[in-house]
C-alpha cells in the first residue's frame, strides 16, 4: 500500500509556530530521528537558522517514554534541568513530540516544570492537537471531559475498563476519550461495539491532520447497523476514540 501525501506544513501549523522553529537551532525531543524528518519539512517552507546536521537535538529520558513525566519524580527533574542547560547559556529551546502537543497526552512536562523553576520564559505553541480536533468533530460534551490513554490489551480488562467509563460518561456527562496502537485499533473498536450499550455515543477520528482523515459519530446501535461505518475507517492510521450520552 502506498502511503498517503503528506499535507503541506503550512496548512496545518501556524505561521508563529513554523517562524519560530525556522530560527531554533536547540531542541529536547521525544525522538531525534523523527525531530530531524519534522524539521525537514519546517525547511522546506523556509530556510533553517541553521543546517539540519548542525542542530542540536537532546532526547528526553527513556524513563519519560516508558512511565510518562507528568507525575515529579527526582531524577527526571534532575535529568530535565540539566537538558536545559543551553537555555542557561541563551539559546532558546524548542520542545517537540511525536504527535499532539509536548505535555498533553505527550511527555515534556517535567521539562515545562524544570524551566519554570529555573526562572525561565515559557511559550506554548500550538499545532494540529488531535485529542481536541478529534472532541470537535465528535459531537460529544466539549465542556467536560477526560483523557484516559490506553486501555488494557487482555479481553476481559478491556471490556471491563470500558464499561467503567460508560459508567462514568453516563452518569456525569463527560466525555471519555482514549487511544490505542495503531494495529490495535481494529481490536478495541470491536470490542466498543461488543461492550457499549446500544444507546451510548461513539465517535472515532482517525488519521488527523492527513490527506485520508476520517471521523465517525454515532450511537452504538447505528455503528451496530450499518457496517459501512467502520468500513469507511483508515484504521491502520492513529485513532482517538470518544465515548458519551
Amino acid at each position: 500500500m502506498d502511503a498517503a501525501p503528506a499535507t503541506p506544513l503550512d496548512q496545518w501549523l501556524p505561521g508563529e509556530t513554523l517562524a519560530t522553529a525556522r530560527r531554533l537551532t536547540y531542541w529536547i525531543s521525544e525522538n531525534a530521528k523523527s525531530t530531524r524528518a519534522f524539521l525537514k519539512r519546517v525547511e522546506s517552507v523556509g530556510n533553517l537558522a541553521a543546517p539540519l546536521q548542525a542542530q542540536h537535538i537532546a532526547a528526553l529520558p527513556r524513563a519519560a517514554h516508558k512511565r510518562g513525566d507528568h507525575t515529579p519524580e527526582a531524577e527526571l527533574e534532575a535529568q530535565a534541568r540539566a537538558l536545559l542547560i543551553p537555555a542557561l547559556q541563551g539559546h532558546d529551546i524548542g520542545l517537540v513530540s511525536e504527535a499532539g502537543m509536548p505535555a498533553i497526552a505527550d511527555p515534556g512536562s517535567s521539562i515545562v516544570r524544570a524551566a519554570h523553576a529555573l526562572g525561565m520564559r515559557v511559550v506554548p505553541l500550538t499545532g494540529p492537537i488531535s485529542l481536541m480536533l478529534a472532541l470537535a468533530a465528535s459531537g460529544l460534551n466539549g465542556q467536560s471531559f477526560a483523557f484516559v490513554g490506553y486501555v488494557p490489551q487482555e479481553a476481559s480488562e478491556r471490556a471491563r475498563r470500558l464499561r467503567e467509563l460508560e459508567a462514568l460518561a453516563l452518569k456525569s456527562g463527560q466525555t471519555q476519550i482514549l487511544i490505542e496502537t495503531p494495529y490495535r485499533n481494529s481490536a478495541l473498536l470491536q470490542s466498543l461495539f461488543q461492550t457499549l450499550q446500544p444507546g451510548t455515543r461513539l465517535a472515532v477520528s482517525a488519521a488527523l491532520s492527513l490527506t485520508q482523515q476520517v471521523s465517525r459519530s454515532a450511537l452504538i446501535s447505528e455503528w451496530r447497523r450499518h457496517r459501512a461505518l467502520p468500513d469507511s475507517l483508515p484504521l491502520q492510521a492513529p485513532c482517538v476514540f470518544l465515548l458519551g450520552r
